[in-house]
């Protein structure tokens, strides 16, 4: 749980004063702005708006997939509070960045995501072909492939993303951080077991997860690493193959 975390309206408050003030600040970037932020009566209407935007390839498909956000966010309110967590998560962990604008607006993983939350939401009411088709767009056009099976957690921060895979029925728990090129998926010996990632994970650049396998919680997987067995909580795992290192002394390695 992040500390001093806020609400989704006193969330969406802050975020319309920050816009407020870069419209006084920028007049030119101003109309963008209203188009993204102001011209919204809250958070989830923004949400599906910059959803829409990235992941359509034209107006009528950018109001089309806008509107999808939409339902879903009405039919579950719980997504807009996971994506409210995850976007204070980014000012929390992010050194770039203190406010909530910017992410909203620019951090691709951000939206890759909330998009996801919302693919993963038709999954689980049997609309599989279209949570695909967002799966599809949002590696089209975000370099983010996140098949919408998946179980993801909340606070959960992609940074920078350009990469990232995340098969079927894997599992991520709350406060994880995934940098780009990670790739998550399964063994084609094993088709129905995919990792098992825990709390507060860090998974470094370029590293690849492989298998049925648990990541402890608080463990951390080094750039580059190829990890197909177990990483007790709160070790290091680095190297190809991934050998353990910083544990704590109560973990035999």
């Amino acid at each position: 749980m992040i500390q001093n975390e806020i609400a989704v309206d006193q969330l969406w408050r802050s975020i319309r004063r920050e816009a407020e003030t870069a419209v006084a600040r920028d007049p030119v970037f101003g109309a963008a702005l209203s188009f993204a932020i102001l011209d919204h009566p809250d958070f989830a209407h923004a949400l599906a708006h910059q959803i829409g935007e990235r992941l359509g390839k034209s107006p009528a498909d950018r109001e089309r997939f806008a509107q999808l956000a939409c339902d879903a966010f009405a039919g579950a309110p719980d997504l807009i509070d996971a994506a409210s967590r995850d976007l204070q998560s980014i000012a929390v962990h992010d050194p770039a960045t203190t406010a909530l604008l910017p992410p909203l607006l620019n951090f691709k993983g951000y939206v890759a995501l909330q998009a996801w939350r919302v693919s993963h939401w038709f999954w689980l009411h049997d609309r599989n072909d279209l949570a695909l088709l967002l799966q599809s767009l949002s590696s089209d056009q975000l370099q983010v492939s996140i098949h919408p099976s998946a179980s993801i957690g909340t606070s959960v921060f992609l940074d920078h993303a350009t990469g990232i895979i995340i098969g079927a029925f894997a599992v991520i728990g709350d406060e994880v951080t995934i940098l780009q090129n990670v790739t998550i998926g399964r063994k084609h010996s094993e088709p129905d077991r995919a990792p098992k990632i825990g709390r507060g994970v860090l998974l470094s650049a370029g590293s690849t997860v492989v298998g049925d396998i648990s990541i402890g919680d608080f463990a951390k997987i080094g750039a580059g690493a190829v990890v197909e067995h177990d990483v007790p909580p709160g070790c290091t795992a680095v190297g190809v193959p991934a050998r353990l290192t910083n544990c704590p002394e109560k973990v035999s390695v």
